[in-house]
């Protein structure tokens, strides 16, 4: 029998199917409000198999029979440095649960800033009668610079395609297939078939210098913070957006607000920031070519959160307990 132990919020359906695995014994713990690492009782740790969690206990030592931990986050800095692979332990993320909410933040963010619908709030809260073309353009035919190609990359990529845009796509890995990563049936670019061009990061000039949208859809590490500076940015047309659902680090906060500021770029959606939460007098606010969104472009908040969580966790069990490949797999030297 399989010792299973969850820490998350329940989803009922997900539940259920846990259950109904063959030779799984699955025990639930209420978890708090605030998810945080916190200890949990002894008494239920030393068979404990598999977990599934947010945050790993911080009596992490007493699951002494612990092999596979997954967890509810995309992130998983919670996990560095546990010397989870020196004790055998398998870990794996839910990447993937918001690449359907994020890429649609990425077309709505295309459509209001190039129809400039701020501006036409604007004039509905001061009744003003503005028929001017900026508020008439398509995307069909523009071209979107996805800088990073996982699964948000590709489900942007996806939706770009349907509504006849170009995609170009800036990676360093290339645009290749990608399996054992989770997505939503029927959603991304599993094969990697999807883009018109991909670029390399010796190409960013050229990349950036064709886009009318540059979209932001890389994690934040060491190498990455600041990738975006005001070389990168005075490369884009002055005609460009930028769009960042990604890390508010990732662009050069002085570079970006003079961008806007000084026009070298046409304006900006922004879901991630520099501080959370963001100052009332922080300039970015005020900006006539910036609409600002608080973190919410994919978060727990999402109908579809714990269901997709609860998919990817379910399915690991059952794939850990058939010895077969799991989804979402952390590399042991990532941890």
């Amino acid at each position: 029998m399989h010792e299973v132990l969850v820490d998350l919020r329940v989803d009922e359906d997900g539940l259920r199917r846990l259950q109904a695995l063959p030779d799984v014994h699955a025990v639930v713990l209420e978890t708090p409000e605030e998810e945080a690492a916190r200890p949990l009782p002894k008494a239920l740790l030393a068979d404990v198999q598999v977990l599934g969690c947010t945050y790993p206990p911080a009596n992490l030592a007493d699951l002494r029979s612990l092999r596979l931990v997954q967890i509810a986050s995309a992130g998983y800095t919670q996990l560095v440095g546990l010397g989870l692979p020196s004790r055998g332990i398998r870990a794996c993320n839910a990447l993937g649960v918001f690449d359907v909410p994020i890429a649609e933040w990425n077309v709505a963010m295309m459509v209001n800033l190039l129809r400039d619908l701020r501006g036409m709030i604007r004039n509905q809260e001061q009744g003003r009668w503005d028929r001017d073309s900026r508020f008439q353009r398509e995307l069909r035919g523009l071209t979107v610079g996805l800088w990073g190609y996982g699964g948000i990359g590709r489900q942007t990529a996806r939706l770009a395609k349907a509504l006849g845009m170009q995609v170009h796509v800036l990676t360093r890995a290339g645009v290749n297939a990608r399996h054992l990563i989770y997505r939503v049936p029927g959603t991304g670019d599993p094969e990697g078939q999807l883009p018109d061009r991909a670029f390399s990061r010796e190409q960013t000039g050229e990349f950036l210098a064709g886009l009318d949208f540059l979209v932001l859809a890389l994690p934040l590490t060491r190498a990455n913070e600041g990738i975006v500076g005001e070389a990168e940015l005075r490369a884009l047309p002055p005609t460009a957006y930028v769009l960042n659902p990604a890390r508010g680090p990732l662009i050069q906060e002085p570079a970006l607000l003079r961008a806007l500021g000084e026009r070298w770029i046409a304006g900006a959606a922004l879901d991630t920031h520099y501080h959370y939460p963001m100052p009332p007098d922080h300039p970015l606010w005020a900006m006539p070519n910036v609409i600002m969104t608080p973190h919410i472009s994919g978060s727990s908040g999402s109908p579809f959160f714990l269901q997709r969580v609860w998919e990817i966790f379910v399915d690991n069990v059952a794939r850990w307990g058939q010895g077969e490949p799991l989804l979402n797999e952390l590399p042991p030297a990532e941890l």
